[in-house]
């Protein structure tokens, strides 16, 4: 705790009493508490008023049963949630997570990152997270629908488009929003598009939505390296995960003149030093819906490792966007070591507070999930402003309206850390210039 002001120390040790357990959620508050110093001590209204202990206990934490039956006429039962966390900016918005390791922990640390993510973007959305402990893995279309059918039969009362307004994580693409929007509309009766986004395009859905998360966190990195006279061209970059986010982050590196050497999935790395093949990857993972290990499969010359750790082989930007702390304190030495000179955070909170510490140090560009990865929220939001006009833009429109929301948040990124004393370190820009503005929206509506 050496580096928190002993005013909001106090405030940290509190949240760990409230939270037991909620080891993901402490890591990404304290993360944040960290950088607060100088803004209490400029603005000590914000400890006046307790935002900081008010930012960090969610407006509303809702927890559900979800039963569901199989294919073989077996009753599952799993849990789900959503966690509205700050509504000070608009309606809470952000996705809904199936995975097996979904407990209440890991949605309040989404919840409270989205917050400031969705702040930085500029638009009005307030921050809230959701999700269930079931893994769409393995399971039939059928299995797929009914669940969802379930989970929505509970969350339809909690969401609307001024409300809350959920979307896609791991493990809940176009298929699942497809199946919990019928169920919605069926149960209420209403076609109401803004009460989830990442739908289907030809239902209400937007273009870039697919491309947004990996395109926003790939135009921030660029961004990055143009404050440092540099650019992608030419660039050795690797990218984890090999979902929605990873496929096109990998896409705009390539159309940005870097090449991209490297992906991974939970059983292990593919390396192509000559550059990975995009369409033979999107065939994989999203037509087919199998493992990348079967890429060298068609490409000899690829060398799959299984279990094996992407971080170890040499790059000059690394693009983490898997899940979250998949970087560790020793990644992030070798990743240095080995001559990187950007991180750019795709996935949550991928870093480790150690890891995130020896990029510091080593000065290199970092830039922090709740910033870099906040493209995707973004294009939820222009999702909601073509829905709320029952309008429908171009591709090349939406994009260019995402690549300026990136540029936008890199700016002020850097503008807050030097303002505050941190030239550079996009952690202290991005949660003060984050913290500000939600900051400000509460003290003006009062205590609520």
């Amino acid at each position: 705790m050496a580096h928190v002001d002993q005013k909001i120390e106090g405030m940290y040790q509190e949240v760990l009493k409230r939270n037991p357990g909620e080891t993901e959620f402490h890591q990404a508050v304290l993360e944040v508490l960290e950088s607060l110093g100088p803004v209490v001590s400029k603005h000590p209204q914000f400890l006046e008023r307790k935002i900081i202990q008010r930012i960090c206990e969610p407006e509303r934490q809702i927890i559900f049963r979800v039963p569901w039956q199989d294919d073989k006429g077996e009753v599952q039962i799993n849990r789900g949630f959503r966690v509205e966390f700050n509504s000070s900016l608009g309606p809470y918005k952000g996705g809904l997570r199936f995975h097996p390791s979904v407990y209440l922990g890991i949605i309040k640390f989404l919840g409270f990152e989205q917050c400031f993510k969705n702040s930085l973007t500029g638009l009005p959305i307030g921050g809230g997270k959701g999700g269930s402990d079931f893994d769409p893995k393995g399971k039939s279309d059928d299995e797929v629908m009914r669940f969802c059918q379930s989970f929505m039969t509970e969350l339809y009362r909690h969401i609307g488009e001024h409300t809350d307004v959920p979307a896609g994580d791991i493990g809940v693409g176009g298929r699942e929003i497809g199946y919990m929007f019928g169920q919605y509309k069926r149960i209420t009766n209403r076609y109401e598009p803004g009460v989830l986004t990442g739908k289907g395009l030809t239902w209400g859905g937007s273009l870039v939505r697919t491309e947004a998360t990996g395109y926003g966190a790939t135009f921030f990195v660029n961004e990055m390296l143009k404050a440092r006279k540099d650019s992608f061209a030419g660039k050795t970059c690797l990218v984890s995960g090999s979902g929605n986010v990873a496929i096109y982050t990998i896409e705009k590196i390539h159309q940005l003149g870097g090449k991209c050497v490297a992906c991974s999935d939970s059983n292990g790395v593919i390396y192509d030093e000559k550059g990975l093949d995009l369409d033979l990857i999107k065939q994989i993972k999203e037509v087919e819906r199998r493992r990348v290990s079967d890429y060298a499969k068609t490409h000899k010359h690829a060398k799959y490792i299984a279990g094996g750790n992407i971080w170890d082989i040499p790059c000059q930007v690394a693009m983490p966007s898997a899940t979250q702390n998949e970087i560790n304190g020793k990644d992030a030495v070798t990743l240095v070591k080995n001559g990187c000179i950007a991180v750019g955070e795709g996935a949550n909170m991928p870093t480790t507070p150690e890891g995130v510490k020896v990029f510091l140090d080593a000065k290199i560009a970092y830039g922090p999930g709740k910033a870099t990865n906040a493209g995707g929220v973004a294009t939820s939001a222009l999702e909601m402003q073509q829905n709320a006009g029952r309008d429908s833009w171009t591709f090349e429109y939406t994009e260019k309206k995402l690549e300026d929301i990136m540029v936008n948040i890199h700016s002020n990124c850097f503008e807050t850390a030097e303002e505050y004393g941190a030239p550079g370190n996009y952690v202290i820009g991005a949660n003060i210039c984050g913290f500000i503005k939600i900051a400000n929206a509460m003290v003006a509506h009062g205590l609520v």
